[in-house]
């Protein structure tokens, strides 16, 4: 059902049918909006405070639901500052962890991952991995992260991963992305929309990173444009480009022009299949929930829907493949899994204003 939901926030033609579940949703969106005006409008007198911290904290967020890019910046970001020999942390809200999110866990010490994907989380893990150097945490509640790593490793700063609405922390930078396709969908509040505020919202933030996960870059800019003028922010434009497909096991290439099945449990796959159907022939897709947690029965389920179509090679993303490693790296399955490894260009030390 919540598959079935978020997709029809982005979706253009509904039936009669999907009218009516909207129709419905909005009311329960009217109560949620009263409750997130008031919280924000609270923030904004001054009523609820927002707590200082002595690192330079960078907020990296969004207003909608789903898969925009926040985590592959999140790392542009702490590499930025790794380069520049400061020492840098990121908190992340662990979606998918088993961890307590009633304490802050550390994920990294910036030697790697301490635990499996599957017990971290995918996003945690995956910035880990890739991110050495930098600490990671994760919590249900940032202000409780950032007071653990000021007492412990007195970070130079703290990036928040998917922070926009959490306010209990002053941030240097409030970053803001937004998806170049997808936007903002039907411009309706959760649960009938995507948005978790208001668009007016916006104004909050202190830049704006449109994210074009697909490749009609004119239409990004002109998307870019249209911000900037509306909204009166720098404005900056995130291309997100295949660097390659590998195999998750021995890290072979796929060869262009191969018949492929793809999977994912992210936020928005929709750039996701795009990018694979330019240079491959994709037969057959399948969905799973954002941060679905995999386990044998998925992987039983991802073969047997690729032979029903005759497919040998599947691809998935790096933040779906992290968590299906585990349950792949020791078992002969009559079908090779790949990752989609993207690279964003991004002028970052413009962002950051360094």
């Amino acid at each position: 059902m919540k598959l079935f939901i978020s997709k029809l926030h982005y979706k253009k033609n509904l039936s009669a049918y999907e009218k009516v579940i909207i129709s419905l949703l909005k009311v329960l969106s009217f109560f949620y909006g009263s409750i997130v005006n008031m919280r924000n409008s609270m923030y904004d007198k001054k009523i609820i405070k927002s707590h200082g911290s002595k690192a330079f904290i960078v907020s990296i967020g969004n207003i909608t639901t789903g898969g925009v890019g926040k985590t592959p910046i999140t790392l542009e970001a702490a590499k930025y500052f790794l380069a520049m020999n400061k020492k840098v942390a990121i908190v992340s809200r662990g979606y998918g962890s088993k961890l307590s999110g009633n304490k802050p866990n550390l994920i990294s010490d910036g030697s790697g991952p301490l635990f499996s994907a599957s017990v971290a989380g995918d996003e945690p893990y995956w910035l880990s991995e890739n991110c050495k150097g930098a600490y990671v945490v994760t919590s249900k509640s940032r202000l409780r992260a950032e007071k653990y790593l000021a007492q412990t490793y007195a970070p130079d700063v703290i990036i928040l991963d998917d922070a926009f609405q959490h306010r209990k922390i002053k941030r240097d930078i409030d970053i803001l992305l937004i998806d170049s396709k997808n936007k903002f969908g039907n411009k309706y509040l959760l649960p009938a929309g995507p948005l978790r505020e208001n668009i007016q919202s916006i104004n909050r933030a202190d830049k704006i990173i449109v994210v074009n996960k697909s490749y009609e870059t004119d239409k990004a800019l002109m998307f870019c444009d249209n911000l900037k003028k509306k909204f009166s922010k720098s404005t900056y434009l995130c291309k997100m480009v295949p660097e390659n497909i590998y195999n998750i096991k021995n890290k072979e290439i796929l060869p262009y022009d191969t018949r492929i099945m793809a999977f994912s449990a992210i936020g928005q796959p929709s750039g996701f299949f795009d990018f694979l159907k330019k240079d491959y022939k994709l037969v057959a897709v399948l969905e799973f929930e954002d941060h679905h947690r995999y386990d044998k029965s998925d992987i039983s389920k991802i073969i047997e829907f690729a032979q029903e179509e005759n497919i040998e090679h599947v691809v998935t993303t790096e933040k779906d493949a992290v968590k299906l490693i585990d349950l792949v790296k020791d078992v002969d399955i009559p079908i090779k899994i790949y990752s989609l490894k993207l690279k964003a260009y991004l002028d970052i030390k413009e962002v950051l204003g360094e």
